[in-house]
């Protein structure tokens, strides 16, 4: 069982993001060939952040977009030294004993970290089988059967598991985890359905850009669904990040990173990935719509980039103290996983890591 936050306070993880589904841009909705997702350029990130001292970065995963996040990972992991891979794997997609096997070679791939442990983690994400779209209750109870199946095998345990969506009976892969566990599970989600599922089978629950108020409560709520099930949780949160010298010269680069932004290519941007209608991403156009004319919905919480990313959609503003101060103030909720990402990736990388990160550090 995970400790929770509060008891056991822990340093923050504070990652990237590996952009791999066709998520990069010098002007958002303005195409930039050169940083379209292909193995050459998403790997110069994970190595830059791997260089710049993130502690994890995200691999994300969709359908229909960019490139595998499973497949990239096995390759790109030996070229890695210390930084951490989160591979997001989509639920409804591969069978759980094969997904388990894969994950396990993955890690094993990876140069255990400093205290011989593993340095994979696991975004689950709870997706449709392509072509065969499920509704949400289901799905979620799919989601959930999977990654019992998931954790039970890559704890080296044989599974008897008799469900809705699996019948199974089988023994672990012979080569698991560097660690002899599962790795941690970050998952995420605001629906009833979703949150009751991270609540019962989640290590680190995610939650998309809120607002202080709207973090802690949400906080709240998932540590009171997690107590039920005789659990903890830790908490993450994925945002993006633009800092500058000056407080007016990163407003002036937010304005500018979407000042060529067509609102028709905007729209279409946001509706070509498969979790358009999820009630996350109408959180994120609720936080868009309650925003000042400027698009910040807190003094250092700007919504613009959801104009044109149909998932994570507002950025964490400012100076370098300001923006480390704001992450200190979501960290202060219990949270202590920070997912972060910035366009271009790479050169918002070397200015996080630069300027905010040693802010950051014990």
């Amino acid at each position: 069982m995970t400790s929770s936050p509060e008891l056991s306070p822990r340093p923050l993880e504070i990652s990237w993001f590996g952009a791999l589904c066709d998520d990069d841009y010098e002007l958002l909705g303005v195409p930039a060939p050169g940083l379209a997702s292909s193995f050459e350029h998403c790997g110069d990130i994970v190595r830059a952040a791997d260089r710049l001292g993130f502690d994890n970065i995200l691999l994300p995963s969709g359908y229909d977009l960019g490139i595998d996040a499973t497949a990239f990972a096995a390759a790109v992991a030996p070229s890695v030294d210390q930084i951490k891979l989160l591979v997001a794997v989509r639920a409804g997609e591969l069978w759980p004993p094969q997904l388990a096997r894969q994950l396990a070679t993955i890690d094993q791939t990876l140069q255990p970290g400093p205290d011989g442990s593993s340095r994979l983690t696991i975004n689950i994400i709870s997706s449709d089988l392509p072509g065969a779209p499920l509704e949400s209750g289901p799905r979620y109870r799919r989601t959930a059967e999977v990654m019992e199946i998931l954790r039970t095998l890559l704890n080296g345990d044989r599974v008897e598991h008799h469900g809705e969506f699996y019948d199974l009976e089988l023994d672990p892969p012979r080569l698991g985890t560097r660690s002899g566990y599962c790795p941690p599970l970050y998952f995420g989600g605001l629906s009833d359905a979703a949150k009751d599922t991270a609540a019962a089978a989640a290590d680190v629950y995610l939650m998309w850009p809120e607002t202080l108020s709207s973090a802690r409560d949400l906080v709240a709520d998932m540590t009171a669904r997690a107590a039920q099930h005789q659990r903890s949780l830790r908490f993450g949160f994925r945002c993006h990040v633009i800092v500058r010298a000056t407080e007016s010269e990163a407003r002036a680069a937010a304005a500018n990173l979407i000042g060529q932004l067509d609102p028709e290519e905007g729209e279409r941007i946001r509706h070509r990935s498969l979790d358009t209608a999820s009630a996350g991403v109408a959180r994120q156009r609720e936080l868009r719509e309650s925003a000042d004319d400027d698009g910040f919905i807190e003094d250092h919480l700007w919504t613009g980039i959801g104009r044109a990313r149909s998932g994570a959609g507002a950025a964490i503003v400012g100076d370098p103290e300001q923006v480390a101060a704001t992450i200190r103030n979501y960290a202060a909720l219990g949270i202590d996983a920070f997912i972060l990402s910035g366009y271009p990736h790479l050169d918002e990388a070397e200015l996080f890591a630069r300027d905010v990160l040693p802010l950051l550090r014990p």
